[in-house]
């Protein structure tokens, strides 16, 4: 169990007042990746997150019948220090004991969980978002996101308490050092003689994933590690890859990581500046578990999931399975198939034997590893052939059932007869931001790219913000 950083008893008197009922959101908080929003908005205001804090450590306690621990950790965004001073507040108030790590990955928080013996671990952050958005994610004593029922639960209980003073804890250093140095102990490779060019997108990293690589032996040039609690993810980082792509063939490096806000998704670059998302790297992970002689016998990725990589793997052997998109469902689906490798081509990739949730700094350390292993660039390693691929974003209003916005299923049906079965269609609507996305994925480039206009402009015109 956690020693206690800080305990309930240096808690100032509960605020009493009017409570707002949180019970008559229009909305379910949890999304399919924490709780997101606007900072400093219903629910990423500091009193609302202060009840999460409480209602967390209420149904932790009730399940487990014993105390409570939290380990915490946040991007450097201007509001995560205020939210994570009030999730602590909220815990302390309900007997729980904290542990800080401060500014730390969110696959940080959910390795210390494991390591700590702790009950669970909440991250202040919101990923790849702009900077005014936050969000709450909480992992439970196995590092994995909580599940349905209990997030639910936690829901049911936030408007029974009130809210109480901000306390923020005391931060130890060593965790984040703790951190990089398991990273550096999972590579079977060092990386002398590499050069490695790192965009951190301004964001949780920052510090970390330079530490990391140059631990491990490689020579480190870092980009976007200045944040100013502003400049996360703007214009740099796994949303952004361009510039550090491009950076890359200026520097001669041998391969280029560009990670996002909270580094739990990776985009990489080979020397000569083409970038590699989520599949690419995939594929060459599951090389190197060939490599070593682990061939899996069946790799985990979604329904984005580029259908060159589907052949590819089906060429050596290997089945691709896909889930739903999020993280969340493709650690789901390993676990229940025992598979010991997966990920989502937003960048997203897990390994289950290494980890329990994506991390981009892992990612990036063993795809770094398996070029020292291989003697070859970035660029001369093998790549599967993609299957032409269009997502468009849409910014929505409402998120209205997909079946029931005006003329789409008459416009995806006389679409799915043109592809004749040479290509597939995937709607949905973001898990995370008010958008609805569309893929469309065939043979013909120009083909895919006119059905996904054709799609984009009927959701437009239907629920377009």
């Amino acid at each position: 169990m956690v020693r206690a950083v800080l305990g309930p008893r240096s808690l100032a008197r509960a605020v009493t007042g009017p409570r707002s009922n949180i019970r008559a959101a229009m909305k379910r908080l949890f999304g399919t990746d924490g709780i997101r929003g606007k900072a400093g908005e219903f629910p990423l205001d500091e009193e609302t997150v202060s009840r999460v804090g409480a209602a967390l450590v209420s149904c932790l306690s009730d399940r487990s019948g014993g105390e409570v621990s939290l380990v915490l950790g946040r991007d450097p965004r201007a509001s995560s220090a205020g939210l994570a001073a009030a999730v602590a507040g909220g815990a302390l108030a309900r007997g729980g004991r904290v542990v800080d790590a401060g500014v730390v990955t969110t696959p940080a928080v959910a390795y210390l969980v494991r390591q700590l013996g702790a009950t669970a671990g909440v991250v202040i952050s919101a990923s790849h978002n702009p900077w005014d958005d936050n969000g709450v994610k909480v992992f439970s004593g196995e590092g994995r996101k909580l599940p349905d029922e209990l997030e639910a639960e936690v829901e049911r209980r936030i408007d029974d308490f009130a809210a109480v003073p901000s306390c923020a804890a005391p931060v130890d250093s060593h965790l984040a050092e703790r951190y990089v140095d398991y990273l550096v102990s999972t590579l079977p490779h060092r990386l002398d003689g590499l050069t490695v060019l790192i965009d951190a997108a301004n964001g949780a990293a920052y510090q970390s994933a330079p530490r990391a690589f140059a631990a491990a032996g490689a020579r480190v040039v870092a980009m976007n590690v200045s944040p100013d609690g502003r400049n996360i993810n703007e214009g740099c980082g796994a949303l952004h890859p361009e510039a550090m792509a491009a950076r890359v063939a200026r520097e001669g490096a041998d391969l280029g990581i560009a990670l996002d806000g909270d580094a739990d998704r990776i985009m990489a670059a080979d020397g000569a500046g083409v970038v590699l998302d989520g599949d690419d790297v995939l594929f060459l992970w599951t090389l190197e578990l060939i490599r070593e002689g682990r061939k899996p016998a069946l790799v985990v990725g979604t329904l984005m999931t580029n259908f060159g990589l589907e052949l590819a793997l089906r060429e050596l052997g290997i089945e691709l399975v896909r889930t739903a998109v999020g993280d969340r469902y493709v650690v789901e689906e390993m676990l229940k198939r025992n598979a010991p490798i997966g990920g989502e081509q937003s960048g997203h990739l897990i390994r289950s034997d290494l980890a329990t949730t994506g991390d981009g700094i892992l990612t990036g350390l063993h795809l770094a590893a398996f070029l020292a292993a291989s003697g070859k660039s970035l660029a001369d390693q093998p790549r599967f052939v993609r299957t032409p691929q269009v997502l468009r974003n849409v910014m929505v209003r409402e998120r209205k059932p997909m079946e029931r916005i005006p003329g789409l299923r008459e416009a995806q049906q006389k679409a799915e007869g043109e592809l004749a079965g040479r290509g597939r269609i995937v709607l949905r609507y973001s898990g995370t931001e008010p958008k609805a996305r569309v893929m469309v994925e065939g043979t013909d480039a120009a083909q895919v790219d006119d059905i996904a206009d054709r799609l984009t402009r009927v959701i437009q015109e239907a629920i377009g913000a």
